[in-house]
């Protein structure tokens, strides 16, 4: 007797991955290829992108995309439309970080961060409504972080970068609930990717790592696995809604109780 061939969550579905080519969105585009999708890595880092698009196969194509330029965005989404079909989920991933207090960061420093994690968010949500209406709806999932929850010093641009994406994310789960499009957001902990490897990020951040409840650095596929199932219709009654994976920041430092000796009366 034959078997029906197992169904994956993603079979047929298009999906684009901005800052696909490496870090966690290249483990993003894994997931979603082996869930059955079809990816488009979109990315201003064209050989890596098109190296995994390679490695990836028939399934994957690479897009270079700025996120900050609404021409590249309707580029790439015609792009996938054209290899894939209507777009179903869009992972809003591509992000930057620049340390440094509010008095040493530079106005143009500032509206880099603002624009890629903000704007460029912003601009992936209003080009691929349309593609996903003719989907019939779909799932996008913006990629904050726990510093879209809480504040982090040195790191005012990122902070307020990620604050202001869970608050759009609200926005437009508001205004395209009703076209069946879920909009939700991811908020990681600290991550082992090439953005936290950075000189500056590189001490910090195993140091605040050890505070947490679960007391290390999360790797790419625990975020990944996460996502896949924020945009998928295991999610379907979730939208507007904060997906915490970060170890515990948020928890605060883990007390260091030190151990009371019994007295003896």
């Amino acid at each position: 007797m034959q078997t029906k061939p197992h169904m994956k969550r993603f079979d047929n579905r298009t999906v684009i991955v901005t800052g696909g080519a490496h870090g966690i969105g290249a483990s993003h585009a894994r997931g979603f290829i082996a869930e059955g999708a079809n990816v488009v890595i979109a990315d201003v880092l064209e050989q890596e992108g098109r190296t995994l698009a390679d490695e990836l196969g028939d399934h994957a194509i690479f897009s270079r995309l700025d996120v900050t330029s609404d021409r590249d965005w309707a580029a790439t989404v015609a792009a996938a439309e054209n290899a894939f079909g209507p777009v179903s989920v869009l992972v809003n991933n591509a992000a930057i970080v620049r340390f440094g207090t509010i008095a040493e960061t530079e106005p143009a420093a500032w509206r880099q961060v603002i624009d890629i994690n903000l704007t460029g968010t912003y601009l992936g949500i209003r080009a691929v409504v349309s593609s996903m209406r003719k989907a019939g709806g779909g799932a996008i999932v913006n990629i904050s972080s726990a510093g879209g929850m809480m504040a982090y010093p040195n790191n005012a641009a990122y902070v307020a970068s990620k604050w202001g994406a869970r608050g759009l994310t609200k926005t437009a789960a508001l205004e395209l609930g009703r076209d069946n499009i879920r909009v939700n957001s991811v908020h990681p902990g600290p991550v082992r990717t090439p953005m936290t490897a950075g000189p500056d990020a590189a001490a910090a951040i195993p140091a605040e790592a050890r505070r947490l409840a679960i007391p290390r650095i999360a790797e790419p596929d625990e975020i990944m696995r996460l996502v896949l199932f924020v945009a998928s219709d295991e999610a379907s009654f979730s939208t507007g809604s904060e997906f915490i994976v970060d170890g515990g920041v948020l928890l605060g430092p883990v007390p260091q109780h030190e151990r009371a000796e019994a007295t003896v009366a």
